[in-house]
């Protein structure tokens, strides 16, 4: 579902913006359609009345919570049923966080990543997005959406964009708390900039490697990351936001001084904080993440050269939850039982 066509089907209930706008704001924040009290039969029209039963149940039956593995009190990821019985993830993060999935499966195909091991399988409606948000706030309060869990963003662009207006209006979040994630594609920095609710960016890099970047991001478009980084560094002085720079790191892959160099006459004077996240590991794959001692010394020396450099952990390892993998351990798990 799209929220675009839902706008429509209220519309043709009789519904005027100030009615589709209190009945998004009590869905997105789960709470009552009307703060001041009144039942909302005093103030919709009759004929969206009469379907209101209707359109909460269609709402409810997008996501529903298939299970949870929680890492610790803040951590836990959540294995997300939709109402076509596909499944996702999204993961409940410190200090209010959550992030989200976009897609069902992945175009991009890393290396490193389970979610696009079987390819794409359907792009996620911006209802269905929503919906994520809506399932964690029924659990607790949700002040920032990152738009990192499964699948690529700019390959679903509309929905994304969608999703993000209404969270950061009706669903009040602040924008510069909605982050977009990409593994980099032109149409993000010709639409972002255009949106009414301007998220802040993340650009997953990994690498400054052309050669190497091309094979653990198989299926990213092949923009020199020189462009990449101009191209996010105008979003950023235009939104006032800092670009998020990802960087998966996997030992003798990614993690060498040749790197940092590199990194630093890419970023030096940049409005940039360099996310290191330690791999997580996945079943079938001999990757491993670098020792603590690698990894701290990596965002000493960056922010020695006064580059912004903090390690995040990836969610989930206590679970052996990296992204797409208890998606595609229950997939397997069902499989068996038949």
């Amino acid at each position: 579902m799209r929220i675009s066509s839902l706008r429509e089907r209220l519309q043709s209930l009789g519904a005027k913006p100030c009615h589709e706008d209190r009945l998004l704001r009590g869905w997105s924040q789960v709470c009552s359609y009307d703060r001041k009290g009144n039942p909302a039969e005093t103030f919709f029209p009759l004929a969206l009345r009469n379907e209101l039963p209707a359109i909460e149940a269609e709402l409810n039956g997008l996501a529903r919570l298939q299970g949870e593995y929680s890492a610790d009190q803040e951590v836990a990821r959540l294995l997300v049923e939709l109402h076509d019985g596909q499944m996702v993830e999204s993961v409940l993060l410190p200090r209010g966080g959550l992030c989200v999935s976009t897609q069902v499966g992945c175009a991009v195909g890393c290396v490193f990543c389970m979610s696009g091991r079987n390819g794409l399988l359907r792009q996620l409606g911006s209802a269905e997005i929503v919906a994520q948000v809506v399932l964690a706030r029924k659990r607790r309060a949700v002040s920032k959406v990152v738009f990192m869990g499964m699948g690529e963003p700019a390959h679903n662009l509309d929905n994304v964009l969608e999703a993000i207006e209404l969270l950061g209006t009706q669903g009040n979040i602040g924008h510069k708390n909605l982050v977009f994630s990409t593994v980099g594609d032109l149409r993000v920095f010709e639409r972002l900039p255009e949106a009414t609710v301007k998220p802040a960016l993340a650009l997953s890099l990994h690498t400054t490697d052309a050669t190497l970047r091309a094979r653990l991001l198989p299926h990213a478009p092949q923009i020199p990351v020189e462009e990449l980084v101009e191209r996010a560094e105008e979003y950023a002085r235009a939104t006032g936001y800092p670009v998020q720079y990802q960087w998966t790191l996997i030992e003798g892959v990614n993690d060498s001084d040749a790197e940092l160099a590199r990194i630093t006459q890419l970023l030096s004077g940049k409005y940039a904080i360099m996310n290191f996240i330690p791999f997580n590991e996945v079943d079938g794959l001999d990757y491993r993440r670098p020792s603590a001692e690698r990894i701290a010394a990596m965002a000493y020396a960056l922010n020695g050269q006064g580059i912004y450099s903090r390690v995040r952990d990836s969610a989930g390892q206590e679970v052996e939850g990296a992204c797409g993998q208890l998606r595609a351990r229950t997939l397997k798990d069902t499989q068996i039982s038949r």
